[in-house]
């Protein structure tokens, strides 16, 4: 069938892939990159309550925290305590606190708003 018929390559064509070289982009940086950021993104998980207090400094330090809740939302008291001890870390610092999904929970510094309306792609 002449639809499904292989395109071959000329003997030109396979010697300009030979010589090609690639660049890791893991070890190239661009030199603004790292000039005026100020706000990263931190992703946190708990695996009991105390471990909420380490992620404070990160929120207070203009930081936007992702905590995982996976490991303690079996436990309801917990992760009452939990949220409401993160709500108060959002009060603390004038940010925002949202929930994403069973056990996200993200926490923004002042000046950072979670806007709440999904986008959704069209099928």
């Amino acid at each position: 069938m002449a639809l499904l018929r292989k395109k071959s390559q000329s003997d030109s064509d396979r010697g300009k892939t030979e010589g090609r070289k690639f660049i890791d982009l893991n070890n190239f940086r661009f030199p603004e990159e790292k000039q005026g950021v100020t706000t990263t993104l931190k992703v946190a998980e708990i695996y009991r309550f105390e471990d909420v207090r380490r992620i404070t400094d990160h929120v207070y330090g203009g930081n936007i925290v992702l905590l995982d809740c996976s490991n303690v939302s079996n436990d309801e008291i917990l992760m009452r305590r939990v949220i409401e001890e993160v709500k108060a870390i959002g009060r603390d610092v004038n940010g925002d606190v949202a929930g994403l999904g069973k056990n996200l929970i993200a926490i923004t510094p002042k000046g950072i708003v979670i806007d709440r309306t999904r986008i959704r792609g069209s099928y």
